[in-house]
């Protein structure tokens, strides 16, 4: 079980170190012109997770999946909140990471832009950390409700869980060799964040956002970091995700 944990902390600090760099990188620098490239670093942040970790553990990575395993009778219900705290330790250490890296530029950046962290024009910055609705980045999305942006989240997170049963379900002819299965995850990661990103950000992944998100709260982003005075925080990026993984099993069927 010790294994297990490690791996699944691992994994998700690797996907999340690469991912959340990736989103730094933009906002900091101007770097990647579009969401179609930071979804390409996340799709391969996540393969290369897989990859590193599952001689270790399931490769979870995401409380969803595993809340999903456990739906779709592939896991012990004993494991779920373990894990989930593993992941959630693995994301929290990888925003710590791209805290102490990138500091100095967001310093100068703030300076540059006339931010002061904590305050509401901070969210410029925080969205490097956790995820925001609507989605900052993007001008022209003027409105996502609180709604919408639940069932985007719950929708992205369906479509990813449903490709990796299909991929991983030994009864299901047409699934690749297990080698490529976590290429594939990672492509479908990519997909989702090109449908979704616009919204959300894209979490699809409550580990994902939470610890970074924490990491934000510590260093000075406060309120900043959860600027929803409904909670949208915890339905968009922790409930929609768990409630579209949890539902995948459901409608998938090898035969």
């Amino acid at each position: 079980m010790k294994k297990e944990l490690f791996g699944e902390a691992l994994g998700t600090f690797i996907l999340t170190l690469f991912g959340t760099g990736s989103v730094a990188v933009a906002v900091l620098y101007g770097e990647y012109g579009s969401i179609f490239q930071i979804a390409i670093v996340w799709g391969v942040a996540v393969a290369l997770a897989i990859y590193l970790t599952r001689h270790l553990c399931p490769a979870h990575l995401n409380p969803a999946v595993s809340c999903a395993m456990v739906a779709g009778g592939r896991m012990e219900g004993k494991k779920l909140l373990p894990y989930i705290v593993s992941q959630i330790a693995g994301a929290f250490v990888a925003g710590l990471v791209i805290y102490l890296l990138f500091n100095p530029s967001i310093v100068t950046y703030e300076a540059a832009k006339g931010i002061v962290r904590g305050t509401p024009e901070s969210v410029d910055t925080a969205r490097m950390f956790g995820e925001f609705y609507p989605n900052p980045g993007d001008a022209s999305v003027s409105t996502v409700s609180i709604w919408l942006a639940i069932a985007a989240e719950a929708f992205g997170t369906f479509l990813l869980v449903l490709m990796i049963f299909a991929l991983t379900e030994k009864t299901n002819g047409g699934r690749p060799s297990s080698s490529s299965a976590p290429l594939f995850i990672g492509l479908t990661v990519s997909s989702c964040i090109c449908l979704i990103a616009p919204l959300t950000q894209a979490g699809f992944n409550p580990a994902r956002d939470f610890g970074p998100r924490i990491v934000s709260w510590i260093f000075g982003w406060g309120s900043a970091a959860s600027p929803d005075k409904v909670g949208g925080f915890f339905w968009v990026y922790m409930l929609g995700p768990a409630v579209g993984g949890v539902l995948s099993p459901h409608f998938f069927s090898p035969r």
